[in-house]
């Protein structure tokens, strides 16, 4: 399994960044996926995830703000993030949870709300 996340950045307050994450090794289209992050001194937490059938969750925190999709296709998964905030920097991971008994994670792309 590679989950590859790209897209990060330094960003001001307000604005919009778009993550993807592009996963190989395994069959993408009947796996749940998810986007997690974690910010300095805090625990990972969970920010999106969305089922084989397209079905999404959200941490409430970046409800109606973020949007999980994904690209059956192009074995991809991104996360759309509007109205950016600076409680929102954090590092993203892109993750396959679940798969084989145990959760996979990508490397991690950092995202930096600042003015």
């Amino acid at each position: 399994v590679q989950l590859q996340a790209s897209g990060g950045g330094l960003v001001q307050p307000g604005g919009s960044l778009r993550l993807s994450c592009a996963a190989s090794g395994f069959i993408f289209s009947v796996n749940t996926m998810g986007w997690y992050r974690q910010a300095p001194g805090k625990e990972r937490e969970l920010v999106a995830g969305i089922t084989s059938r397209g079905a999404t969750n959200y941490a409430d925190s970046v409800k109606g703000r973020f949007t999980i999709s994904r690209d059956n296709a192009m074995n991809a998964v991104y996360l759309q993030m509007n109205s950016l905030q600076p409680e929102d920097t954090a590092v993203y991971y892109c993750s396959l949870p679940r798969y084989r008994n145990r959760d996979y994670w990508g490397q991690g792309t950092q995202v930096t709300v600042s003015s």
